[in-house]
């Protein structure tokens, strides 16, 4: 579902938070204005944990700043909805980074057990079958990625 930083978002909320680039970069600890010029012009897009610390800077919900692909979110926009970086759930679930890094982007074979989605589900705050949609979701949209790269 999360097909990226949606520059003219990103633009709105820091004009409607009165800061120039300059301050924003500042802020969330980024090398200058520069970047997060780059960031609006949609020429390079921040790393997930950019975009939780801009959301917090501009505060503003995550999902705010990005564009969704479809209605059902994925994995990764429930974390960035939660305003978590990857660093931060694993440490509050007590999964390894890597694990969760490929359920995040639709490797897996096997949805997680029932435990480990109540608490995923605790920390994203959601429910546990909102979860479950989210991990189908990043898989699907794993498959479509998959199915535009390959050679016709």
């Amino acid at each position: 579902m999360v097909s990226g930083v949606d520059p003219s978002a990103l633009r709105a909320a820091r004009e409607k938070a009165g800061l120039t680039q300059h301050e924003l970069a500042r802020l969330v600890g980024a090398a200058g204005g520069e970047r997060v010029s780059r960031w609006e012009l949609g020429t390079s897009v921040p790393r997930p944990d950019f975009l939780v610390k801009l959301a917090r800077a501009l505060d503003i919900p995550a999902l705010r700043l990005i564009h969704l692909d479809g209605e059902v979110p994925d994995l990764r926009a429930l974390r960035l909805q939660a305003g978590l970086t990857v660093p931060e759930l694993v440490a509050r679930t007590n999964l390894s980074a890597p694990t969760y890094y490929s359920w995040e982007q639709g490797r897996w074979t096997r949805l997680p057990g029932p435990s480990t989605l109540e608490a995923l589900g605790r920390v994203l705050h959601e429910p546990a079958d909102v979860v479950a949609v989210a991990f189908n979701e990043a898989q699907r949209l794993r498959r479509r990625r998959q199915g535009r790269t390959k050679p016709r």
